[in-house]
């Protein structure tokens, strides 16, 4: 069975380079980044373009289940638990087997990790205190497997979620 994992975390803390790590070590694998699918210029983040993007995930993944190259897809993406019900509601009718994380680290590894990182120009402090005050929210989920990458590289997180495929 093809496999469809979720990578979902606060900003900064590690979903891209952890997901991308992930499809590279899986093989046969493709790699969706939820930005990517929502990449209006200026930025507008609303309900209307919200639904747009998670139709184009929905479409990506769908298109990725039917090539036969593929055998797992790597979704990244902050998201809310009605934005993974959805994008799981929407794979019900396709044969994946989902999993969902959700990356999370502490206050001083997001914030180390937010100033070594200068490719990023929203990388700046308003949107560093929002992403802190967002890791409480994503520490208390309980729908998903948590993996704190606070003393973890990249590689080592990726091997800890390819640990918990079935």
């Amino acid at each position: 069975m093809k496999k469809f994992i979720i990578i979902n975390g606060a900003m900064g803390v590690g979903k891209t380079a952890t997901g991308k790590k992930v499809c590279d070590i899986l093989g046969r694998s493709a790699f969706i980044d939820g930005d990517w699918c929502l990449d209006i210029h200026p930025f507008i983040g609303n309900r209307e373009t919200k639904d747009m993007a998670i139709n184009n995930i929905l479409y990506m993944s769908k298109n990725y289940y039917n090539c036969s190259e593929c055998d797992s897809v790597v979704l990244s993406w902050i998201m809310s638990i009605n934005t993974v019900k959805k994008i799981n509601s929407g794979l019900s009718d396709i044969d994946f087997q989902i999993y969902n994380f959700v990356l999370s680290c502490d206050k001083e590894s997001l914030t180390d990790r937010w100033k070594k990182d200068n490719i990023n120009d929203w990388r700046n402090d308003e949107n560093l205190n929002n992403s802190i005050k967002s890791l409480d929210d994503f520490n208390n989920r309980t729908e998903c497997i948590m993996i704190n990458t606070s003393d973890l590289s990249v590689e080592m997180a990726a091997k800890k979620i390819i640990e918990k495929l079935i």
